[in-house]
């Protein structure tokens, strides 16, 4: 265990020469695995006690001398019991308080206390109190270190506080403030209200009330702002594409920033099993995939930008300058877009009024956790969808896959519908539709259509995630700017010579490069590029690809 994580001794006593006597002997004989903390002012110890709390600190035994000015002993001890309930208490007394010790153990649940003074402490010391710490270890159970989020399981702002810490792999415990009595403790300790919520504590003790997902990511370190005044290449998005560019642009030597607006990994990034991913024979979770790729692109000296959006592209002659949603603007030489795609929108009546309130797009793995037990249904028939049932069926009663189609053989790979097919709790209900989310304040219920016979009916739903086809994160662009496709794909290299007005913008002698739009110097890579594979591997592999062509393009600028 390490030093700052030791369970404490906590003693008080307003006789210097006695403390100094106290703490010399608690630390010779329990330094290996408790801190030993001492004050001789009661009220400061109270106070003490309250910040050691509000940290996450645990107090294993407490002691007291009876006699202090600021208050006796046994009324310390009681004070101090509704900071730490479980803590064990021994009162320190002179012979004279031998009657008010034996009152306090009846009244106060006082757990032992000791004459003065107590040599040799080997014989009327360290037995004692060897005695309390093993009773008080074999109840201890030792509280989450981290960060906390207390909120209503079914508040937007709450999920989307979950979704951040869990998408950029920031460990945290979450407390639902109708279901967990340690929530309302932390919201007493912090002297909080539930109208204040959500409230994000951290492990110094410090909380933010009520935050944005900017205020969360600048608490714990984020960086929003870029430090250079040009760069090499920028790259927009932090999924597998934008993750390999990073990587190989920082290893072959390019100043190289990488802009996230939410958290690296994209929509594989959510996966909770990627199954057929080169190298990796038993699969691997989106989360590992994408903690692997960040670490190796930072050790590469990349810079990386989260959460941090870009609106718009200029060029201006050989440079692009990119205007952050700050308003702050950055200078590169070349960029690439790897901005990826989102699932589309459900268009079914009230979806909206419940989306982070039991209907969820994606986010199996951050809200698993709070549908132990519960009726689930997944939307959709892809991969994700199949990965995210397969998940979701660890802790939900059960969980019905929606499709629009008969069965899952032409949308889905057949290593996860043979996966599906094994999972008791999983069904697949074809030819389904959700044309309604009813509920009272978060999701309660679905009206479904028979697409065989037009025929409505409800079924109770506590969650609902999507996972329905793909739309390109390419609205932030100029359509004049950047040619793309009837569905908002992003067209590069040959492509572009079907659309009439390319030549209007190209200007140079050369071919647009296999994976350059029709503005050179700026490239697309993975799924956000119209005839992408829509595959994590084709994605790494444009990504790669990408920083070949942007070497050729300053070669030449």
């Amino acid at each position: 265990m390490s030093e700052e994580r030791k369970p404490i001794i906590f003693s008080v006593d307003d006789d210097a020469s006695v403390l100094r006597s106290l703490r010399r002997d608690l630390r010779t004989e329990y330094r290996e695995q408790y801190r030993i903390f001492s004050t001789e002012s009661a009220l400061e110890g109270l106070e003490v006690l309250t910040e050691l709390r509000k940290k996450g600190e645990v107090v294993a035994l407490l002691l007291s001398d009876q006699r202090m000015p600021e208050m006796p002993g046994v009324d310390f001890l009681e004070k101090a019991r509704q900071i730490y309930p479980d803590a064990k208490r021994v009162l320190l007394t002179a012979y004279s308080d031998t009657e008010a010790a034996i009152k306090a153990i009846n009244d106060v649940q006082l757990d032992y206390y000791l004459m003065k003074p107590w040599d040799p402490p080997s014989e009327k010391l360290y037995p004692v109190i060897n005695d309390l710490l093993d009773e008080w270890q074999i109840g201890y159970r030792p509280d989450f270190m981290g960060i906390r989020v207390i909120g209503y399981q079914y508040s937007p702002k709450s999920h989307n506080l979950k979704d951040f810490l869990a998408g950029n792999l920031i460990p945290y415990q979450w407390l639902d403030i109708e279901q967990n009595n340690k929530a309302q403790e932390l919201l007493d300790l912090h002297e909080l209200n539930k109208r204040e919520l959500p409230v994000v504590v951290f492990e110094d003790g410090s909380y933010l009330k009520d935050p944005s997902v900017q205020d969360l990511a600048a608490k714990v370190g984020f960086n929003p702002q870029a430090k250079s005044d040009l760069y090499d290449v920028v790259i927009i998005g932090a999924g597998p594409a934008g993750l390999a560019a990073a990587v190989y642009g920082g290893s072959e030597g390019l100043k190289t920033l990488l802009i996230e607006k939410r958290a690296p990994g994209g929509q594989a990034g959510t996966s909770s099993r990627i199954e057929n991913y080169l190298g990796f024979p038993k699969g691997l979770s989106g989360a590992e995939l994408t903690h692997r790729a960040i670490t190796q692109a930072t050790r590469f000296g990349i810079e990386f930008l989260s959460p941090q959006e870009v609106v718009s592209i200029k060029v201006d002659a050989h440079y692009k300058i990119l205007t952050l949603a700050d308003d702050s603007t950055v200078n590169t030489k070349s960029v690439i877009i790897t901005t990826g795609v989102d699932y589309r929108r459900l268009p079914a009546t009230g979806v909206d009024n419940f989306t982070g309130a039991g209907v969820y797009y994606g986010a199996a793995t951050t809200e698993a956790q709070a549908v132990s037990g519960k009726q689930v249904y997944v939307v959709g028939g892809g991969n994700s969808a199949g990965q995210g049932a397969v998940y979701l069926s660890k802790f939900a009663e059960k969980v019905t896959i929606l499709i629009r189609r008969e069965d899952l053989t032409s949308t889905m790979s057949s290593y996860l519908i043979d996966q599906i097919d094994r999972i008791d709790n999983i069904e697949v209900h074809g030819r389904r539709e959700v044309m309604e989310t009813c509920g009272e304040g978060h999701l309660q219920k679905l009206v479904l259509q028979n697409l065989e016979d037009g025929s409505n009916y409800e079924v109770p739903a506590d969650a609902l995630f999507i996972f329905i086809g793909a739309r390109p994160f390419t609205d932030w662009l100029a359509p004049q700017d950047i040619l793309r496709d009837e569905k908002g794909f992003i067209e590069t290299g040959k492509e572009l010579f079907r659309f009439d007005n390319f030549k209007r913008v190209w200007k140079l002698d050369r071919e647009p490069f296999l994976l350059e739009t029709c503005q050179p110097g700026i490239f697309a890579a993975g799924d956000v590029r119209s005839g992408a594979m829509n595959r994590v591997a084709s994605a790494v592999g444009e990504g790669a690809m990408a920083i070949k062509f942007v070497h050729e393009y300053l070669a030449e600028i």
